[in-house]
Protein backbone atom coordinates (compact mmCIF):
# COMPACT_ATOMS: atom_id res chain seq x y z
CA UNK A 1 0.00 0.00 0.00
CA UNK A 2 2.87 2.69 0.75
CA UNK A 3 4.72 1.69 -2.89
CA UNK A 4 0.81 2.30 -4.10
CA UNK A 5 0.48 5.66 -2.65
CA UNK A 6 4.15 6.67 -3.49
CA UNK A 7 3.76 6.12 -7.19
CA UNK A 8 1.08 7.66 -6.70
CA UNK A 9 2.35 11.09 -5.09
CA UNK A 10 5.41 10.78 -7.84
CA UNK A 11 2.99 10.56 -10.46
CA UNK A 12 0.74 13.72 -9.31
CA UNK A 13 3.93 15.47 -8.54
CA UNK A 14 5.49 14.97 -12.01
CA UNK A 15 1.78 16.17 -13.47
CA UNK A 16 2.01 18.82 -11.47
CA UNK A 17 5.59 20.24 -12.81
CA UNK A 18 5.05 19.45 -16.51
CA UNK A 19 1.49 21.49 -16.22
CA UNK A 20 4.09 24.41 -14.23
CA UNK A 21 6.64 24.37 -17.04
CA UNK A 22 4.30 24.07 -20.56
CA UNK A 23 1.72 26.82 -19.16
CA UNK A 24 4.51 29.18 -18.22
CA UNK A 25 5.13 32.12 -20.54
CA UNK A 26 7.46 33.42 -22.15
CA UNK A 27 10.72 34.45 -20.09
CA UNK A 28 11.89 37.88 -19.76
CA UNK A 29 14.53 38.20 -22.21
CA UNK A 30 13.40 36.32 -25.11
CA UNK A 31 13.00 38.52 -27.84
CA UNK A 32 11.11 37.10 -30.60
CA UNK A 33 11.41 36.78 -34.44
CA UNK A 34 12.11 40.06 -36.46
CA UNK A 35 13.56 41.94 -33.48
CA UNK A 36 9.87 42.61 -31.50
CA UNK A 37 9.54 42.85 -27.88
CA UNK A 38 5.97 42.64 -27.05
CA UNK A 39 4.69 43.79 -30.04
CA UNK A 40 7.40 46.90 -30.44
CA UNK A 41 10.18 47.03 -32.82
CA UNK A 42 13.79 46.84 -31.28
CA UNK A 43 15.24 49.15 -33.56
CA UNK A 44 14.72 52.94 -35.12
CA UNK A 45 13.85 56.36 -32.49
CA UNK A 46 14.43 55.80 -29.11
CA UNK A 47 13.37 57.90 -25.92
CA UNK A 48 14.75 57.50 -22.68
CA UNK A 49 12.43 57.76 -20.12
CA UNK A 50 12.72 57.86 -16.41
CA UNK A 51 8.57 57.29 -15.96
CA UNK A 52 5.78 54.95 -18.48
CA UNK A 53 8.45 53.18 -20.61
CA UNK A 54 7.40 50.95 -23.49
CA UNK A 55 10.57 48.84 -22.81
CA UNK A 56 12.71 48.37 -18.96
CA UNK A 57 16.03 47.28 -19.93
CA UNK A 58 19.09 46.30 -17.58
CA UNK A 59 22.63 46.84 -19.53
CA UNK A 60 24.56 43.76 -18.47
CA UNK A 61 28.09 43.89 -20.69
CA UNK A 62 28.50 39.96 -20.53
CA UNK A 63 25.57 38.25 -21.43
CA UNK A 64 22.64 40.89 -23.25
CA UNK A 65 19.69 39.76 -25.22
CA UNK A 66 20.02 42.57 -27.49
CA UNK A 67 22.99 44.26 -28.88
CA UNK A 68 22.37 47.98 -29.05
CA UNK A 69 24.35 50.58 -31.34
CA UNK A 70 23.47 53.79 -30.95
CA UNK A 71 23.56 56.04 -34.14
CA UNK A 72 22.54 59.00 -35.03
CA UNK A 73 20.93 58.33 -39.04
CA UNK A 74 18.96 55.19 -40.44
CA UNK A 75 18.38 53.10 -37.22
CA UNK A 76 17.09 50.63 -40.08
CA UNK A 77 18.12 47.22 -38.34
CA UNK A 78 17.83 45.25 -35.04
CA UNK A 79 19.53 46.89 -32.69
CA UNK A 80 20.43 50.23 -34.04
CA UNK A 81 18.64 52.67 -31.95
CA UNK A 82 18.88 56.63 -32.36
CA UNK A 83 18.26 58.85 -29.52
CA UNK A 84 15.27 61.22 -29.44
CA UNK A 85 14.11 63.71 -27.01
CA UNK A 86 10.67 64.04 -27.78
CA UNK A 87 8.88 60.85 -29.49
CA UNK A 88 10.10 57.16 -30.08
CA UNK A 89 10.26 53.91 -28.03
CA UNK A 90 9.88 54.88 -24.87
CA UNK A 91 12.89 52.96 -22.97
CA UNK A 92 13.94 52.95 -19.11
CA UNK A 93 16.95 51.82 -17.77
CA UNK A 94 16.40 49.56 -14.81
CA UNK A 95 18.86 48.11 -12.54
CA UNK A 96 16.67 44.74 -11.76
CA UNK A 97 13.71 43.25 -13.12
CA UNK A 98 13.85 44.43 -16.82
CA UNK A 99 11.98 43.16 -19.55
CA UNK A 100 15.55 42.21 -21.45
CA UNK A 101 19.52 43.22 -21.22
CA UNK A 102 21.12 45.00 -23.60
CA UNK A 103 25.11 46.09 -24.09
CA UNK A 104 25.90 49.18 -26.32
CA UNK A 105 28.53 48.39 -29.15
CA UNK A 106 30.18 49.98 -31.49
CA UNK A 107 29.52 47.29 -34.36
CA UNK A 108 27.45 44.28 -35.02
CA UNK A 109 24.16 45.03 -33.28
CA UNK A 110 21.51 43.02 -32.88
CA UNK A 111 20.16 39.98 -30.70
CA UNK A 112 23.14 37.07 -29.64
Amino acid sequence: MAQLMRRFFSACIFTLITTLLLAAPAQAGEIGPGCIWNGHQLWGKVQFVTSFPDVRVEINNAFPDLRVQRVTAFPDSCGKWEVNQHWGLRVQIVQSFGDFRISFVNAFPGVR
